[in-house]
């Protein structure tokens, strides 16, 4: 395969996104971040003639979901072992700060919390869940998958996802679940605190490549670190999740020429 100069170190170095399209994104997640409940309904979904495989189609800036080549989730399969930039998580504890968008439940994190991709730091922003998980492993889906959602100070975006399995109890996705609002609204502040460090695994082996928004607009030029070893949660927890949301996972898209590393 023949691999155009600036396209590979573009993709090789991994830890360094310079996309204008992401610099202008939602530090939200445009799609997660649905205000009030008297707004009008979303107009997009994940099934029927708003559904994933229709985004494209819905307004202009949505096209990048069709005709994108960089698009979010991938199947995490056929890496290339290798030093991808190094994922330093510093995360403190947060107020419950929980809201129900129509799409998903989301923690908008207070600031103090960051990760460092190579010599870029990314403050956290929120992180939110997706059931079934939204990326694959060797063809295999997770019950859940967690995202946490970074902006530099450039504006460049970072995502670190978690997948969860069925296991034990998890405390701190309990305190999240017991909260979370059952109808879509605004931003609900709950009694008191989460530590995100409870949603991370304790392996720091990951999967890094460049990806976009897994929901419209579907902005590209994002670093994306998904973590292979998964964290636990109860079977009655993941239950609880998918009583809300049955289904609010985008369906894998096409690697194409994108390279994929897993760290040593």
């Amino acid at each position: 395969m023949t691999l155009n100069r600036r396209h590979f170190l573009r993709t090789a170095t991994l830890g360094c996104v310079c996309c204008l399209t992401a610099r202008y994104a939602s530090a939200s997640e445009p799609a997660h971040s649905a205000s009030g409940a008297g707004h009008a309904a979303p107009h997009w979904s994940y099934a029927g003639n708003t559904g994933a495989e229709h985004w494209g189609e819905l307004q202009p800036d949505f096209k990048v979901c069709t005709l994108g080549l960089e698009q979010t989730p991938i199947d995490l399969t056929s890496a290339m072992k290798g030093e991808a930039a190094a994922v330093a998580l510093d995360y403190r504890p947060l107020a419950l700060r929980i809201v129900n968008n129509g799409h998903t439940i989301q923690v908008n994190a207070d600031a103090g919390s960051s990760c460092t991709i190579g010599a870029a730091k990314y403050e956290l922003l929120q992180f939110h869940f997706h059931h079934p998980s939204e990326h694959l492993l060797a063809g295999k889906p997770f019950d859940l998958e967690c995202h946490f959602v970074h902006r530099s100070s450039a504006g460049d975006l970072a995502v670190v996802g978690v997948f969860v399995k069925p296991g034990a109890r998890n405390a701190a996705l309990q305190s999240i679940f017991d909260a979370m609002p059952k109808l879509q609204g605004p931003e609900l502040r709950a009694p008191g605190a989460i530590d995100p460090a409870g949603l991370l695994p304790k392996s720091n082996s990951y999967f890094r490549y460049m990806g976009s928004l897994t929901t419209p607009p579907c902005s590209e030029g994002l670093t994306w670190t998904v973590f292979r070893q998964p964290i636990e949660a109860s079977s009655d927890q993941i239950r609880q999740f998918a009583e809300l949301f049955p289904n609010n996972a985008r369906p894998v898209q096409s690697r194409n020429r994108r390279f994929l590393i897993e760290s040593n």
